[in-house]
């Protein structure tokens, strides 16, 4: 069993500290809201730590999962980062989607000091997280990746290293823009279902079982036709992501004209009051737009 720190515990984080806890490792975890950090530790055991130094001190591996560039940042550096507090030989595992180039100016500020780090961008929602179903895709060196790999089995159903340092990154940008499209096109096609006087239940029953069929579909389109959108990844995360999509796009010469469009679909939601709604309010912004006629 191993001596593990993770750093992080929103909603993908809480439940995947609670599965590293329960399998019989020694967590000690750190959140910005210490609050929550009390509540995991009362509802899992393990430790707690004020900073992100305190948590990292003496484990063998760091694993977090935070929100942006910036977050990462800083829970690495300075005075109360973890790099100052890890071990030589000791593994960073970031799970936080963040840009290629904050991923390999980490990777390689930890390399100087004797530290190893992988990245480890996660896919399937805070229902993967809770049910330990998530898809990790990773970049960095092979070995500490093998290290790392048997601990995130512990919470997915698929976990492999793509390439060096950043391909986990570039992969999980891969997962959004798939996912914005398809969104779209669900959203799209249930649309034209109800225009059409078509029952959308019916209609999906049919379809996911051909060609059509997708994760999204099978997984959103009841809350979709309930009007709800409280379930699964924010809008305004997505954003962000889609933003570092197209910012990577810019600099590798890709073309990504639907990603495009549809950041800017998501933008009309955020206007609507919904940034906190998950990713299929794309549904929703078409039925107001038929409201307006």
């Amino acid at each position: 069993m191993a001596k593990i720190a993770f750093l992080g515990l929103g909603v993908m984080g809480y439940p995947m500290a609670g599965h590293l806890q329960a399998a019989g490792h020694e967590v000690t975890v750190y959140n910005r809201t210490m609050a929550k950090a009390e509540k995991w530790v009362a509802q899992h055991g393990g430790a707690m730590g004020a900073t992100p130094a305190e948590a990292a001190k003496g484990a063998e591996m760091i694993m977090a999962c935070v929100g942006n560039d910036d977050d990462l940042r800083s829970v690495c550096y300075g005075e109360e980062g973890a790099f100052g507090a890890m071990a030589e030989g000791a593994i960073f595992v970031d799970h936080t989607t963040v840009s290629e180039k904050v991923t390999r100016e980490l990777y390689t500020a930890a390399k100087t000091r004797g530290l190893q780090f992988v990245d480890a961008p996660i896919s399937g929602g805070q229902a993967g997280a809770e049910n330990a179903q998530l898809s990790i895709m990773c970049g960095g060196d092979q070995a500490p990746y093998e290290t790392a790999e048997p601990i995130m089995q512990i919470y997915s159903k698929i976990c492999r290293r793509i390439g060096e340092s950043g391909a986990g990154q570039l992969t999980k940008m891969s997962n959004q823009i798939a996912i914005a499209g398809l969104v779209q096109g669900l959203s799209e096609a249930m649309h034209f279902a109800d225009k059409a006087g078509l029952d959308g239940r019916a209609v999906v029953e049919v379809i996911s079982q051909g060609a059509a069929g997708s994760w999204q579909m099978s997984n959103r389109h009841e809350t979709m036709l309930e009007d709800h959108f409280e379930h699964g990844f924010a809008v305004d995360w997505m954003r962000k992501d889609l933003g570092i999509c197209l910012s990577a796009a810019d600099e590798n010469g890709a073309s990504l004209p639907v990603t495009a469009v549809v950041d800017q679909f998501y933008k009309d939601v955020q206007k609507m009051g919904g940034g906190r709604w998950d990713t299929s309010s794309l549904f929703k912004r078409l039925k107001e737009i038929d409201k307006l006629g």
